[in-house]
């Protein structure tokens, strides 16, 4: 093959041809056309035929604007996180932390000066409970962000909508209620103003629809617990039998016999202000849709057919494990996301909380399979609602997160309404890179072998090519690798591998920048894009060394995803390393 010759970089071609490689002047193979899936990571259409392998991939580099985009309005300028570039600056390709950084945006943080102060600890994604605030609150707040992306940050924005939530009850303030031991309550559906002494009110008629005198409720997966003592209508009266703190919208669990009760009643999965809240991410164009208590691949698919037919973004939607009933059609519900949240504080509610951990990493090792990135989410720093250091437990719960490799971890009630919420980002952000760095040694043995996701020959092609490329970027210790995607499917393939160095995904289209957002080891970044992977190569290359985090001597290796603009249907992928000179 001629290869053109860049000022740039001395270049080294090592081309993917039926799994060797070589670095021939010329080579034959598989050429392989690839159609990402417009609307996920992992999803690929192929056509494939023998021909001669090429190194120019056509490209089309139409732009677009989206939520909070770093708009590129001038040929040339190159979109990267203004914290991403201050830590590349202080640590180097190396040291660049790799699980990614979900904040829950809430009173405690909800100003521009907040907001900024998160983003340059290290906020990936802003996520917004719809349970909470009103609609306006909510729409100041995509305003904020907006702004702080106009200023070089690149932060991607979930509203998290509430869903089918029977069990929750409210106590009326704003503040904890400690139940004493024998202390008799009444959990009520009727509506009422302002508080009434040791009486909760449910949020559903039905919450007690089942429940029979001898029955424990269960507040919050163990806070406190009470038994039924009666029952009258839909009213539960209950005796306090193990003491403890009733939070304000509390969760409830009802057991028999040492076992969960069952109460199916079939309720939709989303309410009218559940599709309100999705058309306010519609109209905002926001990144991520996380579904609450998802029951099954149909629920989210729901939403994302909805979505795709009225919204001309492309929108990310997410389940949330939080439930015996996901739990038990957890497979389907991954493959029909674009991603899953591991909400264990729900969770914790509807099985033992001794199960919690093995659950979890089962979780995350399925989604890691499957190639659909995933959040762990709940009481990861709780004591810092309140403290300004974490537990010891907690900083080992976080490292245990990080060694399982989990795409992000998530702040909750710690950002949205702690008094600590920028120092347990810190927590988190330190933790996490410490922790990386301590694995490294284990990450760069054999990698971990993961299942094939294509089931024709080219789909399983473009897979090895992914595949190879980590394991030729380990053994050669390469400074950085490059991908040039549109839709992200190849960044995705990347990350899943976990390689040591980090992925730099160059891309055109600020949906999938902010979707690479939430990808372990992806660092996206918007640029203006040619048809030509060697100008582009050189220009993205030219632009980093202009910021100072490029430098001559940097190995890098690159690998492409973009579509063919040929008139015959062929793209030919290879793998290429490059010195930096």
């Amino acid at each position: 093959m001629a290869s053109s010759q860049c000022s740039l970089f001395s270049s080294h071609h090592i081309f993917t041809n039926n799994n060797t490689y070589n670095n021939n002047n010329s080579s034959s193979g598989v050429a392989v056309r690839v159609f990402p899936n417009r609307r996920g990571f992992g999803g690929f259409r192929f056509r494939a035929r023998k021909s001669l392998v090429r190194s120019v991939l056509e490209v089309d580099s139409r732009t677009e604007e989206g939520i909070g985009a770093v708009v590129v309005r001038e040929r040339g300028l190159l979109g990267l996180d203004a914290a991403v570039e201050s830590e590349l600056r202080e640590k180097g390709f190396m040291g660049l932390r790799k699980t990614k950084l979900v904040c829950t945006v809430g009173p405690a943080c909800d100003s521009f000066e907040g907001l900024e102060r998160l983003a340059l600890g290290g906020m990936n994604v802003a996520r917004l409970n719809m349970c909470h605030n009103s609609t306006e609150w909510h729409r100041s707040v995509v305003r904020e962000i907006k702004r702080l992306n106009e200023k070089g940050f690149c932060v991607s924005l979930m509203i998290d909508i509430e869903g089918a939530q029977m069990d929750v009850v409210d106590h009326g303030t704003g503040s904890s209620v400690k139940a004493e031991d024998g202390s008799v309550w009444l959990f009520t559906a009727e509506k009422y103003e302002g508080t009434r002494p040791f009486t909760v009110q449910a949020k559903s008629e039905g919450f007690s629809e089942g429940i029979v005198v001898g029955d424990v409720v269960v507040i919050d997966g163990g806070m406190a617990s009470f038994e039924v003592i009666d029952k009258v209508g839909n009213d539960l009266r209950c005796k306090c039998i193990d003491p403890g703190l009733l939070l304000p919208r509390a969760k409830l669990s009802f057991w028999r016999d040492g076992k969960l009760v069952d109460k199916d009643l079939d309720l939709p999965i989303l309410s009218r202000k559940d599709w309100a809240d999705i058309e306010f991410g519609i109209y905002e164009g926001v990144d991520f849709i996380a579904v609450s208590f998802v029951k099954n691949a149909d629920d989210i698919k729901t939403v994302k057919n909805y979505v795709a037919a009225n919204s001309s973004e492309v929108i990310r939607v997410l389940a949330k494990i939080e439930s015996l009933e996901s739990l038990k059609n957890l497979e389907e519900i991954v493959e029909a996301s674009d991603g899953i949240m591991v909400a264990r504080g729900d969770l914790g509610v509807q099985i033992p909380l001794e199960q919690i951990p093995a659950v979890q990493e089962d979780i995350t090792r399925l989604c890691r399979q499957l190639n659909k990135p995933v959040i762990v989410a709940s009481q990861l720093l709780e004591s810092m609602i309140e403290y300004p250091t974490p537990t010891r437990a907690e900083v080992a719960d976080v490292s245990e997160v990080v060694r399982q490799c989990a795409d992000a971890l998530m702040l909750s009630g710690e950002s949205a309404i702690g008094f600590y919420g920028d120092k347990a980002l810190s927590v988190l952000r330190v933790t996490s890179s410490r922790m990386e760095l301590a694995s490294r040694v284990e990450n760069q043995q054999n990698l971990l072998v993961l299942p094939e996701l294509g089931v024709s020959l080219p789909e399983r092609i473009a897979e090895q090519i992914c595949n190879s490329s980590v394991e030729i970027a380990n053994n050669l210790g390469v400074d950085a690798i490059f991908v040039y995607t549109r839709h992200g499917d190849m960044a995705s393939l990347l990350s899943r591998n976990r390689p040591n160095s980090p992925i730099f995904a160059f891309t055109d289209k600020n949906s999938t920048r902010k979707a690479l957002n939430l990808q372990w080891g992806v660092i996206p970044l918007y640029v203006e894009l040619s048809d030509d992977i060697e100008d582009n190569i050189k220009k993205t290359s030219d632009l980093l060394k202009a910021k100072g985090v490029l430098k001559g001597g940097d190995v890098v290796l690159v690998v492409s995803d973009f579509d063919s603009t040929f008139s015959e249907p062929s793209v030919f992928q290879s793998i290429k390393v490059k010195t930096i000179v």
